[in-house]
């Protein structure tokens, strides 16, 4: 995970009625191939280009990236960078990774040996073979509108991804879960609304405990925890077919099959934008992925969470079509059950610690090989 430490490029003596737009950047850096995982810094240094007279503070940055744990063998990895609050226009820009000097034997030397410094290139991204590739060096780099600033490119991260493909798999499962309750004599109309009331109330839900998990962040910010969705969605579709009179065992088993597959489809959006990613391993079974900020191979839990949408979303498909269990809501119960069990699990491979979570697994230990 990287900690970024901030400095204000607006002098006092800037003119006011210059709007300050964002610079997006990235580098690419080598972890080595030997040795523990060690803490390193991304010096990232820029001055605008085409400045007369003398400088003004807004006029060049330093930013460091402090990344707390680099993990050797997992192979060429990408640090992005955003700095806000700058004067628009082009600007000349620099990178280079320090981390602590090595001996002989590849262990990190502490202390008084002199960090080792070395120059970075700029990243590119080639989604033909899915990894990151040195491209030319930066030399002059325009700023963005700063609402703007997430459209940029950044290896391995596709913005808009969540929304479009959780937006399909919504449509998907309205349609099947139209078709079963048909099937079951259902009032289509009743379930629509109680879907609408449960899938209304669970993304506030969503929000409310985002925000509680992570109090630093604002309200507005783009993160949603699925685990609130997934406790407050049924008990407010329960509240709505009680109002209702609708039969609730029905509904509840009938949903589950698009419910999953919005997760399978959703899981696989979070893979594309570089949110809920694992932690750096150097693993055989890593998978390169983006949290943002830090591309490197990581533990694919947004595909392993996927995995388990879509292997839950067919099985319960199948005992609703296929078995007389449907109506009495087991099916409802044991699928939930068996998905917050393994989503459980896989919250501790994640690289953001998750509150209220003591334990961490080591079966994808950054040193693991296997």
């Amino acid at each position: 995970m990287a900690r970024r430490r901030a400095h204000d490029n607006r002098g006092p003596g800037d003119p006011p009625t210059v709007e300050s737009e964002t610079l997006v950047v990235s580098h690419l850096f080598d972890p080595g191939d030997d040795g523990a995982p060690y803490p390193a810094t991304i010096r990232v240094r820029g001055r605008r280009a085409g400045v007369s007279g003398k400088p003004r503070p807004s006029d060049s940055f330093v930013r460091e990236e402090s990344i707390d744990s680099v993990v050797p063998g997992s192979g060429p990895s990408s640090v992005s960078t955003w700095v806000h609050g700058l004067t628009p226009g082009e600007w000349s820009v620099s990178a280079e990774l320090v981390r602590p000097r090595a001996d002989a034997r590849g262990r990190r030397m502490v202390g008084s040996a002199r960090p080792e410094v070395q120059p970075l290139r700029g990243a590119t991204w080639s989604w033909r073979q899915w990894r990151a590739m040195p491209g030319p060096s930066i030399a002059l780099v325009k700023t963005r509108w700063t609402l703007v600033a997430r459209l940029a490119r950044i290896p391995a991260v596709m913005p808009g991804a969540i929304p479009v493909l959780v937006g399909v798999g919504a449509v998907i499962a309205l349609a099947v879960q139209a078709v079963i309750l048909g099937g079951m004599g259902v009032s289509a109309g009743s379930a629509l609304l109680a879907t609408a009331v449960a899938a209304l109330s669970g993304l506030v839900a969503a929000k409310l405990w985002y925000v509680r998990l992570n109090p630093s962040e604002p309200i507005l910010s783009t993160g949603w925890a699925v685990d609130g969705f997934m406790v407050v969605a049924p008990l407010a579709a329960i509240a709505a077919l009680l109002a209702l009179r609708a039969p609730v065992g029905h509904y509840l088993d009938a949903t589950m099959p698009g419910l999953f597959l919005v997760v399978a489809l959703g899981r696989v959006g979070c893979f594309l934008t570089g949110c809920c990613a694992g932690r750096p391993t150097a693993s055989r079974w890593a998978v390169w992925c983006s949290d943002q900020k830090i591309g490197a191979r990581r533990v694919p839990t947004q595909l392993l969470e996927s995995a388990t949408g879509l292997v839950l979303g067919l099985t319960a498909l199948g005992l609703v079509t296929g078995t007389n269990l449907h109506g009495t809501g087991f099916i409802f119960g044991a699928v939930l059950a068996v998905y917050l069990g393994v989503r459980h699990f896989l919250l501790r491979l994640r690289a953001r610690p998750r509150r209220y979570l003591w334990l961490r697994s080591g079966l994808f230990s950054p040193l693991s090989q296997a």
